[in-house]
């Protein structure tokens, strides 16, 4: 399922497991963040009238917009259509994805009887998800399924803030004025957290990401402090179980983060645009691959430029131990598709071992 003319290793390990394992490729491997969403048509007409929570619950519709990006693209992984309130949800949470919004929470959390009200997540409430999961390694053959979940910081500011949030200040009032209840939320959320990945690697997928999109807001002490042992719960949790599954970790703004999100259990850093991938290796070390970077808004360029741009993010990710081609944050809905499958094989074709 790979595009190009170059050879395309279809081993059992392949290409982007190889990469995130930090071993030798024949070729640099690419997928991109919202692959399977609304830049491509036919992820419209799949997901037309069907709202986002009811779509991440149907698993035959789940393996349909999985797949799409692969057969369109030829990307070197899948990383499976789901959101990141599923756990959530699943667990008892009331909320709903608004479109053009993104996630409602009914009754934010404000207190301790918030937090305790917070039930575990067991694997029979995501069910659906191990079923999806299972149909979609069933037709992907050798690409690769990329799990994923949302970080305990993020999942916590929709669920302090009632939603979006540019300035987390809800967030951090309660992290700052209470932080053993701080603490009590993130620790449920990262138990949570940890059983959603457990459902999805034991049902098939061969790596995860952990988002943790909001983590930028914070500054690195107060990262460290607050954040990655929660972080550190989950990834650390999913290596005593699964060590051989790569674990990437991914924020948007975490330039001074980085050496502490890795250090948090991952074994691939994502990397925002922001930051070159040499520059950011360097940061974090030899123990961790990193995944990125393309600017998102770089695609809607004319081709030589996005050419120019792709070729400089390959020759800057060659300073890493491993690189896995991505953009720096997720797909723009505008993004022409024949942008990204084009980018792609330029990948390939560029980063192609003699």
């Amino acid at each position: 399922m790979s595009s190009g003319s170059t050879a395309v290793d279809v081993s059992p390990v392949g290409a982007l497991l190889r990469a995130c394992r930090r071993e030798p490729v024949d070729y640099t491997p690419v997928w991109f963040m919202r692959q399977a969403g609304r830049s491509l048509p036919e992820y419209r007409a799949s997901r037309a009238g069907t709202r986002m929570l009811e779509a991440c619950r149907d698993p035959a519709l789940v393996c349909e917009l999985t797949l799409q990006p692969v057969r369109r693209h030829g990307v070197d992984a899948a990383i499976l259509f789901s959101d990141i309130m599923v756990p959530l949800a699943a667990a008892g949470i009331e909320l709903d994805i608004t479109p053009g919004v993104g996630p409602v929470v009914a009754r934010p959390v404000r207190d301790r009887a918030d937090v305790a009200a917070i039930r575990p997540l067991v694997a029979s409430d995501v069910d659906f998800v191990a079923e999806a999961v299972r149909l979609v390694v069933r037709e992907l053959g050798p690409v690769p399924l990329i799990g994923f979940a949302g970080a305990p910081f993020t999942l916590a500011s929709y669920l302090i803030e009632g939603g979006p949030s540019r300035e987390h200040a809800r967030t951090k009032a309660l992290m700052y004025g209470d932080p053993p209840l701080w603490h009590a939320l993130l620790g449920r959320l990262a138990e949570i957290t940890l059983e959603f990945l457990r459902v999805q690697v034991a049902a098939g997928a061969s790596a995860v990401q952990l988002f943790d999109s909001w983590a930028g807001a914070l500054s690195d002490v107060d990262y460290r402090r607050f954040v990655a042992p929660h972080s550190a719960a989950v990834l650390s949790g999913l290596a005593a179980q699964f060590p051989d599954v790569p674990r990437i970790h991914f924020g948007v703004g975490t330039a001074e983060l980085l050496p502490a999100m890795a250090a948090a259990g991952a074994t691939v850093m994502g990397v925002d645009w922001r930051t070159p991938l040499d520059v950011a290796s360097a940061r974090i070390g030899p123990s961790c691959a990193v995944q990125g970077n393309l600017d998102p808004a770089v695609l809607f360029a004319p081709w030589p430029v996005v050419e120019t741009e792709v070729r400089r993010v390959l020759h800057e990710g060659s300073a890493a131990p491993g690189h896995v081609f991505n953009l720096g944050h997720g797909v723009l809905p505008e993004t022409d598709p024949d942008v990204l499958t084009r980018v792609v094989d330029l990948v390939h074709e560029t980063s192609a071992r003699p």
